[in-house]
């Protein structure tokens, strides 16, 4: 389709106002502004901006059609008026000053999802921005999205979860940045002119679930594995598995802010070796599993002792052991073989769990059927996390990268290294006497290979996991 083509279609005059956002993706206003936003994305370059002079005229129509599709939708979205009025004024801007590198820095300011964590409130969410696991390009993007905050979250993070960032959303509508992996809405991706202190995170936890139950249950029929009862019912039910994910990632979140840390916990900005990433996000999710099986065994225990539970710890007493099948699942049969092995350190914390479960006797791979010792995996999972926080806890006194070597030792005492690895053969004297680019350099892109195990099973579950790109919750 061409730009003309496609910006014709686009602009279909001033919509119809929206006044119920339950209806907004199927509203003309809805249709036109996805439609202009896909159709400017195909104009910008990289950066966001439009530097060729030729499409400025079709990019001011095609802003014109944007924003009137926002003036249309924003009585639906009460919540998000000062947002929608700076969005407007933030694309006007922008075609005024010529379509160079976007600023989208006071639309963003004024755009604050964490004040209204209320299950089933709706966002329109229109910003020029990458996606994380999506697109590196600052397109516009327009979504509508829906909070997902059952009671017993919101009673979890007003006791001992506390987290005021964390933002859990279901994906209801989108332009292309979202069909794609991408399962998170970041303040950091949006195009501005400067970086501000961000209050919110936003992560699809519906996209989270749907990729679960489809992998998990390809991979479950492929090693014969006998799932539990309760964790089979989270195959068929996407409103229990999006609970389940949405308890899961609070806790995760709330974790890279605690704790006895030895370098800053958002490591985005470092330049480190890949496999401390890899440590970093397995002891936030050993953490989510811990906690789970902390409120599952005190909840239980004042159940057996004839306590009644309110509403609320009845359902955190249902989700807790479901949290803990979500981490031990997702991270082995989904993050160790999804994307490419080039650094992938998702890949090698999934890895990671899978070694270290069975080392310790309660995975089995035997006959071609995968087996946990059930009443034993808590424990086993809880020492990896007990092993990651100990590696944190002495690294506070450690330099940089001594604490580098302390956490290759911990992953290699696990996962065998490459045969060609110069971490595991022992670093030069330069390079231990350099500085620590030189540390970073000699990791292997694939310092950690696939085992035996997961090449098999990667070759298996390829297909499903290329077929949860873009998926929705409505999808299975």
């Amino acid at each position: 389709m061409s730009l003309t083509t496609t910006h014709s279609n686009a602009l279909i005059g001033e919509p119809e106002v929206v006044e119920d956002a339950s209806v907004a993706e199927h509203s003309a206003a809805w249709v036109q502004l996805k439609d202009a936003a896909i159709a400017i994305r195909e104009m910008q370059v990289k950066d966001g901006s439009i530097p060729d002079a030729a499409h400025h005229a079709v990019a001011r129509e095609l802003v014109s059609a944007i924003v009137s599709g926002i003036r249309a939708l924003a009585p639906a979205f009460p919540h998000d008026a000062e947002y929608l009025a700076a969005s407007i004024v933030d694309f006007e801007r922008w075609a005024d000053e010529g379509f160079g590198v976007p600023d989208f820095l006071d639309s963003l300011m004024a755009f604050q999802p964490q004040r209204h964590r209320i299950d089933g409130i709706r966002h329109l969410v229109v910003f020029p921005m990458y996606t994380q696991n999506g697109s590196s390009d600052r397109l516009v993007e327009a979504l509508i999205v829906e909070t997902i905050w059952p009671e017993f979250i919101a009673a979890l993070e007003a006791g001992d979860y506390g987290n005021k960032l964390f933002v859990s959303l279901r994906l209801v509508d989108f332009t292309p940045g979202y069909n794609t992996n991408s399962a998170v809405l970041f303040p950091e991706t949006v195009a501005m002119r400067e970086i501000p202190s961000f209050t919110w995170g936003a992560i699809f936890q519906d996209r989270e679930a749907a990729r679960y139950r489809r992998v998990v249950r390809a991979a479950s029929e492929i090693t014969n594995l006998d799932l539990p009862e309760r964790a089979a019912a989270m195959l068929d039910d996407q409103a229990l598995t999006e609970r389940a994910f949405v308890m899961w990632d609070i806790i995760h979140d709330r974790t890279h802010m605690r704790g006895d840390l030895p370098f800053d916990p958002f490591m985005i900005k470092q330049r480190m070796p890949f496999f401390l990433y890899s440590l970093e996000e397995m002891r936030c999710d050993m953490t989510a599993f811990r906690e789970s099986v902390k409120i599952q065994r005190s909840l239980t225990a004042r159940v057996e002792a004839g306590e009644e539970l309110t509403a609320a710890e009845q359902e955190m007493l249902e989700h807790a052991p479901l949290v803990q099948y979500a981490v031990i699942f997702d991270r082995i049969f989904r993050f160790a073989i999804t994307g490419n092995r080039t650094r992938n350190y998702d890949a090698v914390g999934g890895q990671l769990l899978f070694a270290w479960l069975h080392q310790r006797g309660v995975l089995h791979w035997t006959d071609t059927a995968l087996a946990f010792d059930w009443d034993n995996v808590p424990d086993a999972v809880v020492a990896l996390g007990d092993a990651i926080d100990d590696l944190y806890w002495h690294s506070i006194d450690r330099p940089k990268v001594s604490h580098w070597l302390a956490a290759y030792e911990l992953v290699r005492g696990t996962l065998t290294p490459h045969p060609a690895s110069q971490w595991a053969r022992g670093l030069s004297d330069e390079i231990l006497a350099g500085a620590p680019k030189g540390y970073t350099d000699a990791v292997m892109d694939d310092e950690f290979p696939l085992s035996m195990f997961f090449e098999t099973l990667d070759k298996k579950m390829k297909p499903v996991i290329e077929s949860t790109v873009g998926i929705r919750g409505t999808d299975d």
